[in-house]
């Protein structure tokens, strides 16, 4: 279980730094553009994907079982 959660932090920051890596250019423009988005927007949108990667979780163990 440990190596699964390790894994999932290594994916999780591989991730994250290839898309700063790719958008290094339009970054300034794009927290620019983040920061005229009602927070409350932005809370909404999180939640889902919040429940979208719980349901992701638990159909991948409920189906594969143990990783």
């Amino acid at each position: 279980m440990f190596e699964l959660f390790l894994l999932g932090i290594g994916l999780l920051l591989f991730f994250e730094g290839l898309l700063y890596f790719l958008l290094a250019r339009n970054l300034k423009i794009l927290l620019d553009q983040l920061a005229t988005v009602d927070p409350q927007k932005i809370k909404t949108i999180s939640l889902i994907m919040i429940a979208i990667g719980a349901c992701l979780i638990y159909f991948t163990f409920n189906s594969y079982g143990e990783l």
